[in-house]
């Protein structure tokens, strides 16, 4: 554990994260846009740097964790940024969701600087970040890949290398269009029966052991019955995440026409000024169309 350790990006995911690091006993260097925000964190027992620069010029390895591409590549490229104090042999942990084409970029210039990269992203929202039980999906060498594998290991407890620079993200997108449709999908299924008179716990329950069954909805589960939408992972996160999807499918030449649907359907949802809440709040958008909310009427 002797490599010292940069973590840039303390929001509602990287904090937690970079706070478990800690605890492990990871000695950090903090930078986040908003100082306050690093130096929170570092009372229990970090430093805080002043640039993305400075992180890089004190650490061996430096997780990012942004909101999106934009982000990452000012934090990396952009002035007092990463690559201006990059060292030689140091590792970038990017655990952003991102553009892959953004991702295999900048990872050429950070090899042009004798270092390395690894992207990184993750699944599991706020929860998974605070419990350490992230599910990460890893692009780069394998060499790299163990190298951080102590690191993914204290954030998460599904890790998977899936291949070279860029899989990781690659991964993480056909991990977002599984989820967003999948939540589409109960979403209408719950107002459905409700509005048919079925209550909606009762639905969950007796479809939950079937092949209809999944961890999506074991952990949403809650959210739709209580409309509690308090964000664990935010509609516009996931709207940008399936803008990832759809531009790699068209890259690729691969339809998304499911994928498509869903994220006008979060489109909406920011329209009504919902993109703040969970992803979960799809619900809300079948039942305006149904004009019925779940559990109304039902005996």
């Amino acid at each position: 554990m002797a490599e010292k350790v940069g973590f840039i990006g303390l929001g509602i995911m990287g904090g937690p994260m970079a706070q478990n690091l800690m605890e492990t006993g990871y000695e950090l260097v903090l930078y986040n846009r908003t100082t306050e925000k690093a130096e929170e964190i570092a009372d229990d027992g970090a430093t805080v740097a002043e640039s993305p620069k400075e992180v890089a010029e004190s650490c061996d390895v430096v997780v990012l964790m942004l909101p999106d591409s934009p982000q990452v590549e000012e934090i990396v490229e952009g002035e007092d940024g990463v690559l201006e104090g990059l060292k030689e042999g140091a590792l970038i942990v990017d655990m952003s969701t991102i553009s892959p084409v953004v991702t295999r970029e900048l990872a050429e210039k950070i090899e042009e600087r004798g270092a390395s990269m690894l992207d990184a992203p993750v699944s599991g929202g706020e929860p998974g970040a605070q419990q350490g039980t992230l599910a990460i999906m890893a692009g780069g060498s394998e060499e790299d890949f163990e190298r951080a594998r102590p690191l993914l290991e204290v954030m998460g407890d599904a890790i998977t290398h899936v291949g070279p620079t860029g899989a990781g993200q690659t991964a993480k997108a056909a991990n977002q269009i599984v989820v967003a449709v999948t939540l589409e999908g109960i979403s209408e299924a719950l107002v459905l029966a409700s509005k048919a008179g079925v209550a909606p716990e009762k639905i969950l329950e007796a479809i939950s052991g079937g092949l209809a069954g999944s961890n999506v909805m074991e952990a949403k589960k809650e959210n739709f019955l209580e409309h509690d939408f308090e964000p664990g992972f935010r509609v516009d996160l996931h709207h940008k995440d399936l803008g990832i999807a759809l531009a790699t499918g068209r890259e690729y030449g691969v339809s998304l026409p499911v994928t498509a649907i869903v994220d006008q359907m979060l489109e909406s949802l920011k329209t009504k000024g919902r993109g703040d809440r969970d992803h979960s709040a799809i619900l809300t958008l079948i039942e305006d169309q149904a004009q019925h909310e779940l559990g109304d009427g039902v005996g």
